[in-house]
């Protein structure tokens, strides 16, 4: 029986053939914190004993999660991180230097074929590129940065097939809300979501971005895309799962059929086609986050709202996933259709998607979101209602004043 490409990566690093079910102990190629649990891992890190981690160059920081800092406290740990990668060598990327998943990927400190952990529960999306890419706990990674290993069950692995083409204005963040609702919030507990097929092989590597982001919705431990024509800016060589490697299940989907999606609150299962909410009204648009912040989603935003603008009673806040994307955007005028429209900016990182500050709803106020999670609180307000969507529907959406499929907004209004 041969390997799936979960199997094959941890077994390369393992030095050793393993197969789901079994335990490894395997060699990191890189490491990942943020505010959120950075702070925690270089306390328990000392705690070890530790200096210095195994490989500086291999650890990254990141401010993004409370940046800039809302507190004095948080200030405090900000500080405590800077000191240390100043002090050790780590990476280190302040604040608004982007989100943490899009840096490791733009500035390469994962690649295919990679064995990557990061203090984040959205550290799979990693396996766009096709790395085997997991979020762990603070002390866990305390560990890693001391010794440069760690352990773990090769989980088994769900093989998603996808048929098909998807029709124009229908994009990945469609795709994988469906899928979400398909397979549940713990559909995939502790497996690695492997998704391949015809339809995956035209998306771009931030689509791809979007699909392995929200495998965390149904309990994946790692996702992993099919890497038939992706496009990375330096050679690589392609890895793929052997053709009789086995499944725990196969799930065979026609995209073809699929039209814009809505998570309703509280839950990212909770998907819906638009229809079902369309007309719901809309006090508040966010685009951003790790799953949708990326110069295509602006791309995506700034076609529906060129020339128009959004409506009195909403608010359209929008925060680029990295300065790079933020920079290439106001270089090719999207930020400045955005801002015309009525869209205020915040510094790229994550505190409106978490709640921990910047953008956080009044009691009772509907939010349209580009985010990865709905759940009861998840913005900050648990008296909040959350949907989630696409960036297009997100501008659609702040452009009309109620849930809208952006395929029906033409010229300001509503067919």
């Amino acid at each position: 029986m041969g390997l799936t490409l979960s199997e094959k990566i941890i077994s390369a690093h393992a030095g050793k053939t393993v197969r789901a079910g079994d335990i490894a102990i395997v060699d990191v190629d890189g490491v990942m914190a943020t505010d959120a649990g950075g702070p925690l891992a270089v306390k328990a890190f000392r705690e070890m004993g530790g200096t210095r981690p195994w490989r500086p160059d291999r650890v990254s920081l990141v401010l993004d999660h409370a940046a800039p800092a809302p507190t004095e406290t948080i200030s405090n740990l900000h500080k405590m991180l800077r000191d240390f990668a100043r002090e050790t060598g780590c990476h280190f990327y302040d604040i608004g230097m982007g989100i943490c998943h899009q840096l490791m990927v733009e500035n390469q400190h994962v690649r295919p074929g990679d064995l990557f952990l990061g203090a984040d529960s959205h550290t799979p999306t990693y396996g766009a590129l096709g790395a085997f890419a997991i979020g762990v706990g603070s002390t866990d990674m305390a560990a890693v940065m001391f010794t440069g290993k760690t352990w773990l069950k090769v989980p088994k692995t769900v093989k998603i097939v996808l048929h098909g083409r998807l029709r124009p204005g229908t994009v990945a963040k469609d795709l994988i809300l469906y899928l979400v609702g398909q397979v549940g919030g713990d559909g995939a507990n502790y497996q690695t979501v492997e998704f391949t097929g015809e339809a995956v092989r035209p998306m771009t590597l931030a689509s791809r971005m979007v699909l392995a982001n929200m495998a965390a919705e149904m309990g994946g431990k790692a996702a992993l895309v099919d890497m038939t024509d992706l496009e990375l800016p330096y050679p690589f060589e392609p890895l793929f799962p052997d053709p009789d490697a086995e499944y725990s299940q196969t799930l065979e989907v026609d995209v073809s059929h699929l039209r814009p999606m809505i998570s309703r609150p509280h839950s990212p299962s909770d998907a819906v086609p638009i229809d079902e909410v369309a007309g719901q009204r809309v006090d508040y648009a966010f685009l951003g986050s790790c799953t949708n912040a990326r110069l295509e989603d602006l791309h995506a935003a700034a076609a529906v709202l060129k020339g128009k603008r959004i409506a009195p009673t909403v608010r359209l806040l929008i925060a680029p996933a990295s300065k790079r994307i933020f920079n290439e955007a106001m270089r090719d005028g999207t930020l400045e259709t955005l801002s015309e429209a009525g869209a205020a900016f915040l510094t790229s990182g994550c505190g409106p998607c978490v709640g921990s500050h910047l953008g956080v709803p009044g009691n009772g106020e509907v939010v349209i979101s580009s985010t990865n999670r709905n759940f009861k609180g998840r913005m900050g307000n648990p008296n909040a209602l959350i949907y989630l969507g696409s960036p297009a529907v997100v501008a659609a959406s702040a452009l009309t004043g109620v849930i809208t499929d952006p395929a029906t907004v033409v010229d300001g209004e509503a067919l």
